[in-house]
């Protein structure tokens, strides 16, 4: 089943997390469900997906990895020179 709306997703994901969390949970699952996956299977991935960009607080909330330092480029993906 996929989610064509942030709205439809289920209410533990718009609960907990925030809205450039779900889009991420929203477009993971579509696309995991669309390649055949049952729905808890999807499901696992878009949470995994999330977990790439954001990562939750001891106090539960949901927050955007910062990623990179000194050596890293804006993309965050090569070395600077």
């Amino acid at each position: 089943m996929a989610y064509e709306t942030l709205e439809q997703l289920p209410e533990t994901v718009k609960s907990q997390l925030p809205r450039g969390a779900q889009q991420i949970f929203l477009a993971a699952f579509n696309s995991a469900s669309s390649d055949g996956l049952s729905e808890d299977a999807a499901s696992q991935l878009a949470w995994n997906s999330v977990k790439t960009q954001y990562e939750q607080s001891s106090q539960g909330e949901w927050t955007t990895i910062h990623k990179g330092g000194a050596n890293m480029s804006s993309t965050g993906t090569m070395p600077a020179s």
